[in-house]
């Protein structure tokens, strides 16, 4: 009698245990779980479920951080910058691959998030592109103490617990210069750029937003860890 489904895949799952067991087969680092997460693995389905777990365990988050390339970061103690915005778990971040216009401070998985993005996305449409890497990034600042739009009575901003940060411009290393406010939507080689490093910001970032979304956002992107995959 031919074996249902069902029992074939139990079988399967008692060889799936056994040769785990034995050593014969590992599931690899970025498939695993419970395994730590660096940021030059391949990226999968479960490297954002590591990060939104690391949001809340500062040693794992710092620990990850430091297997990102060329990275410079100051960890920082929990401290209250502003009344009513206290701030945990975060890092001030100097330079990674990129230069900044200016340090910035961001919750850890925020900043980790930024080099997974950097690492896998960024750099390599840099280079699809335009033969050239990203070797500077002009941002408008991450930690804001206001509720979303300065509105007296909406939510907290992801600004407010400097998990999130405002991309204006990106520079390449022959010192030319792709701007949101002025090369969105182009035609050109600048704006598909900034089309597809919008879209690839949505697999690493909770909340993605730029110009299409509203006119607040015509001159920059924002990338933030709230939420789940929205992109607009």
């Amino acid at each position: 009698m031919k074996p249902s489904p069902a029992t074939l895949f139990l079988i399967l799952l008692i060889a799936l245990g056994v040769a785990l067991d034995k050593g014969i087969w590992q599931i690899p680092r970025e498939w695993n779980p419970l395994a730590p997460l660096v940021v030059s693995d391949p990226v999968t389905p479960v490297t954002r479920w590591k990060l939104k777990a690391l949001s809340g365990d500062r040693d794992a988050c710092l620990n990850a951080l430091d297997t990102a390339p060329d990275i410079r970061y100051v960890p920082l103690a929990d401290y209250t910058p502003a009344a009513d915005c206290p701030l945990e778990n975060v890092v001030r971040v100097v330079h990674t691959q990129v230069s900044f216009n200016a340090s910035f401070v961001a919750s850890c998985s925020l900043a980790l998030a930024w080099t997974l993005y950097e690492q896998h996305e960024l750099q390599p449409l840099s280079q699809r592109i335009f033969g050239k890497r990203v070797a500077s990034v002009r941002h408008y600042g991450s930690f804001a103490c206001r509720n979303i739009y300065h509105r007296e009575n909406a939510r907290r901003s992801e600004h407010a617990t400097a998990s999130a940060l405002d991309v204006a411009a990106f520079g390449l290393e022959d010192g030319h210069s792709i701007s949101v406010l002025d090369d969105w939507r182009d035609g050109d080689e600048r704006g598909r750029f900034l089309e597809d490093a919008q879209e690839g910001a949505c697999h690493y970032f909770g909340t993605t937003l730029g110009p299409d979304y509203n006119a607040a956002h015509a001159n920059h992107f924002h990338l933030g860890m709230r939420g789940v995959s929205f992109c607009r």
